[in-house]
Parts: structure tokens; C-alpha cells; sequence
């Protein structure tokens, strides 16, 4: 029987939980740092542990999961842990298209994709020279905004990626990418693509809460003047959002050029969960910025559903338990090959 694997991080609580409830068994590759916190769950049948996330390539993890025939399921730690290549290496059948994560991984692939959907997007800056306004600038991969910086000019961009470098977290120009800084309301769309059923689905909307950006904005401007401290935004919690209604129809139009774009440059294509994320402007236009092309933390505020969930289906349904119905459907109907890569 096919068991449901993923790191012990992120989403991993609401994926294994949504997988024992379609009675699968659930194994969680576990740094021994976090035993104890993953040892409180009876939904997780195994912990198998490890020093570092990095040994599921290892021979010793690859021989647990291949014997349990294990599926795992991506998510934005095993983005953040790894680089593409050892990604692409996993032996252990990922749920999706593990290939697309290296369109995620790259800004520049990224945009690339963002602009083959069709979608709206803020423009990119090519180099700190070319900045004549705020922008932010952003590092490679899932860093969940830690590292992310604001700048108006050259000399305050240098300023700040020197600080980055001196803390270890770049080591230059080449690991940060510049793009004009949107303001308005934050919203992350979260989308299911069945390659089952050839439907796409909308799953629910989030904001982030990113420090210390938002409590900057309870200081004073006289008293912000005077900081030293660097602008972050580092993700600490998510809140859910509903959305007028009359702008679903543009939210499902985007899903579904993104998904389209995807299969035709990164083939088999967007099969599973993912999120389109950006900001409403004063017209309610949408410019996305970002896309995780897997399930991304903010679904872990609908573990019982979402509003848009309600609509779809008759039962509360995580993010989690949907992507373990897809792999039981995909099992029963001898179709896992359309589902994992």
C-alpha cells in the first residue's frame, strides 16, 4: 500500500493528518531537533530522523521511503533545504512536477512563467543602478520573506546588501533579484490542479504577517526616521481573506492561464496545489509578484476548510487531505504516474 511522506517543517502537520484521514499510512523524515514536537501527533505512524532535511537523498531514507512505498509531498522547506539538483535526484516519487520547482527556485524562470500565463506582474529592475523609485529586493528560492528588503535608491540598496553578505545570508548581487515595489492589499490565491480530472480548483486566500515590516507601521514617521534597523519580511503567521465576489472570475482566469503555461514550458505541468500571490490595488487590479508552485503554509489556516472549499465539496477538506484523495484516486485507478514525477 502507498504511504504519504513529507519533511518535518512548513505544512507537515496538515499534510500527514489529511493523509491518515484517507487512511493512509504517514512517515515524517525528522530533524531529531524537532522529535519531541512530532512525537506529541498520533496521525504520524513513523518518524524516520535525520541531522539534517538534505539526507533524503541519503541511501539510508531513500531504502525506508522505497519500502514503504512512499509518496512525498513537496513543500516550501524541502525549496528552502535544497538546491534543484538534489531535488530533481529524489529517487522516492514526489507528488506533482518536481520539475517545476526549479522554475520556482529562480526569479528569473519565475517571471518567465508569471509572463507566459498572462499574468499582471510589477516590473523587474535590472540592476541596483537602473533604481529610480522603491523597490524590493528579494532572495532565490523560499526564504518566506527573510532577507527581503525595501530600497529608493542605489547607495541605500548597497547599504543594505552589504549587511545581508556580513550576516551570511547572500553572497552578492547575483543572489538577489530587484522588482518595483507594489503596495496595496496582500493576497495569496490558493489553487488545486486535478490532472485526473482536468479541474482546476480555488481553495482559499491568505495574508502573511511578516516582521518586522508590520510593526514598523505602529511607529511613528519622526521615530522610524531614526532607526538603524533594517525594514524584514519575514513570514511569522498567516490570516485567512475572503474576496469580493465579483473578482473571482479574473482569480480563476489567472489559475487557469498559469496551469496552461506550465504544461506547455514545464511539462507534465502544474498538477497538484499552488498559490498565485500579489496585491489589490485602489482598483481592485491584481499584480502578482510571486507564485509557489506547491502547497505553500497559508493553507494551514483551512485544515477544515475554507469558504471556496465549502462550495466544492460536502465535507471539510484541508490542502492536505485533498492532495491524499488526488494520490487514492490516482492508486485505485492505476494513474500514480500522472501524479508524481
Amino acid at each position: 500500500m502507498t504511504s504519504i511522506a513529507t519533511l518535518g517543517s512548513h505544512c507537515a502537520l496538515q499534510l500527514l493528518k489529511g493523509a491518515k484521514d484517507e487512511g493512509f499510512k504517514t512517515l515524517l523524515i525528522c530533524e531529531k531537533k524537532r522529535q519531541k514536537l512530532y512525537e506529541r501527533f498520533k496521525f504520524i505512524d513513523e518518524l524516520v530522523l535525520v541531522d539534517a532535511f538534505s539526507e533524503v537523498i541519503d541511501e539510508r531514507c531513500d531504502s525506508i521511503l522505497q519500502k514503504n512505498n512512499s509518496i512525498l509531498i513537496p513543500h516550501g522547506t524541502l525549496i528552502a533545504q535544497m538546491s534543484s539538483e538534489q531535488i530533481e535526484s529524489i529517487k522516492t516519487p514526489i507528488f506533482g512536477n518536481k520539475n517545476i520547482l526549479r522554475w520556482e527556485s529562480d526569479r528569473n524562470l519565475k517571471q518567465k512563467l508569471m509572463d507566459e500565463a498572462n499574468l499582471p506582474t510589477p516590473k523587474s529592475v535590472s540592476s541596483p543602478s537602473a533604481i529610480n523609485g522603491l523597490v524590493i529586493a528579494k532572495r532565490h528560492g523560499a526564504a518566506g520573506g527573510k532577507g527581503y528588503f525595501l530600497a529608493s535608491s542605489e547607495d541605500e540598496y548597497n547599504k543594505k546588501r552589504d549587511q545581508l553578505i556580513k550576516e551570511g545570508m547572500i553572497k552578492g548581487d547575483s543572489d538577489l533579484y530587484l522588482q518595483e515595489y507594489t503596495s496595496g492589499v496582500l493576497a495569496y490565491l490558493q489553487f488545486f490542479y486535478s490532472p485526473l480530472k482536468k479541474e482546476l480548483e480555488f481553495f482559499g486566500v491568505d495574508k502573511r504577517h511578516e516582521s518586522n515590516i508590520e510593526g514598523l507601521a505602529r511607529i511613528p514617521a519622526e521615530n522610524q526616521l531614526k532607526m538603524e534597523k533594517f525594514t524584514s519580511f519575514n513570514v511569522i503567521a498567516n490570516s485567512p481573506l475572503v474576496l469580493r465576489e465579483s473578482l473571482l472570475d479574473e482569480v480563476y482566469t489567472m489559475g487557469e492561464n498559469f496551469v496552461n503555461a506550465s504544461e506547455k514550458h514545464v511539462p507534465p505541468g502544474m498538477n497538484g496545489p499552488f498559490c498565485i500571490e500579489g496585491v489589490y490595488d485602489e482598483n481592485a487590479q491584481f499584480s502578482a509578484f510571486e507564485f509557489s508552485a506547491r502547497i505553500v503554509a497559508g493553507t494551514n489556516i483551512f485544515m477544515n476548510g475554507s469558504p471556496y472549499t465549502t462550495l466544492i465539496f460536502d465535507e471539510p477538506i484541508s490542502m492536505g487531505r485533498r492532495i491524499a484523495k488526488e494520490i487514492k484516486e490516482a492508486e485505485l485507478n492505476n494513474q500514480l504516474k500522472d501524479v508524481t514525477t
